[in-house]
């Protein structure tokens, strides 16, 4: 028992140790997702701080492919030391739902740290060319013939937006995934596709220079940077997609201490105006929850959206 007990504390004390040093070398952050991308430019923004608030480097990766599930897998496998963290949007979420050999657990093997904020809508997108206007005239549209949308993959967050808005609407299109966001614009601009469901930072650009046209907003209230578009909720009522959000994790075993520390340095970090502007700008509201708050959201968003999934009849695979 006094072993037992002697064995405990020196482990304590160590992690306690840990801790305290931490971070007592560079921190790589892997982003699943191009460089340039919202994700990318938000874990580039907070990384920042990060490095002048504990003095020591965080430098970003880019390890992109399968919904951003290469990187989580290097983060889910590797130390458990906070030297390797994992930046990713909500696409996350489903991934447990619809990959069959993850080579993790989303839930034990990743640790979710904190949010860099909460985005509750995406804009629903079509090419400035297309004569379609509104979203009647688009419904309309689709149940007279057949549409063409494109996604991140099967699966992802903007794949279920785009189902669930089927659904609802009452018309069937069909799906045609991509790597990654910025070749589902490139598709929208070439005529390859006819829509698209985006979150919006990866197409304010697009939007301002009115070369893509904004057919709705999802959110609860308009988007700030362009408070003419539409909201969903009130051209097709009861339309519910799942929010986007930002957040960093780390591997499943990271002590509480570790965790507690970059908690606290991430939501110091968007208090911080030069980080702040670029996530109001992006229309992310700041999220201040601790770090086991942060996991109990993420569980929680893991199983709403798992039943997004079935909804849409999506096999694993």
């Amino acid at each position: 028992m006094l072993r037992a007990f002697i064995s405990l504390l020196l482990l304590l004390t160590g992690a306690t140790a840990q801790a305290q040093q931490y971070p007592a070398s560079p921190v790589r952050v892997l982003v699943g997702f191009a460089a340039g991308s919202g994700p990318d430019i938000q874990a580039r923004t907070i990384a920042q701080q990060l490095a002048t608030h504990f003095n020591q480097s965080f430098y970003i990766e880019n390890k992109t492919g399968a919904n951003g599930t290469i990187a989580a897998r290097t983060v889910a496998t590797a130390q458990p030391d906070g030297l390797n963290l994992l930046f990713s949007s909500s696409s996350i979420s489903p991934t447990p739902h619809i990959y069959k050999n993850l080579g993790y657990d989303t839930l034990t093997d990743l640790r979710a740290i904190a949010t860099s904020g909460i985005l509750d809508g995406m804009l629903m997108l079509v090419d400035a060319k297309s004569p379609i206007k509104t979203v009647p005239e688009f419904i309309k549209h689709a149940k007279e013939t057949r549409v063409l949308y494109g996604s991140p993959g099967v699966g992802n967050i903007l794949h279920l937006a785009a189902e669930a808005f089927s659904i609802k609407a009452g018309i069937t299109m069909q799906h045609v995934p991509y790597k990654g966001s910025s070749e589902v614009v490139t598709a929208l601009l070439s005529g390859s596709i006819e829509v698209m469901f985006v979150t919006p930072p990866s197409v304010l650009g697009l939007v301002k220079e009115g070369r893509v046209r904004a057919l709705a907003f999802t959110g609860t209230k308009p988007f700030a940077e362009f408070p003419n578009v539409p909201l969903m909720k009130d051209l097709l009522p009861g339309y519910q997609p799942m929010g986007s959000w930002g957040m960093f994790f780390a591997p499943g075993k990271t002590p509480d201490a570790i965790a507690d520390k970059l908690n606290a340095a991430v939501r110091e970090a968007l208090q911080v105006p030069s980080v702040s502007s670029v996530m109001q700008r992006d229309g992310y509201i700041p999220d201040n929850r601790s770090a086991a708050e942060t996991q109990a959201f993420f569980n929680k968003e893991v199983a709403v959206v798992g039943e997004a999934v079935k909804a849409a009849k999506i096999e694993p695979n």
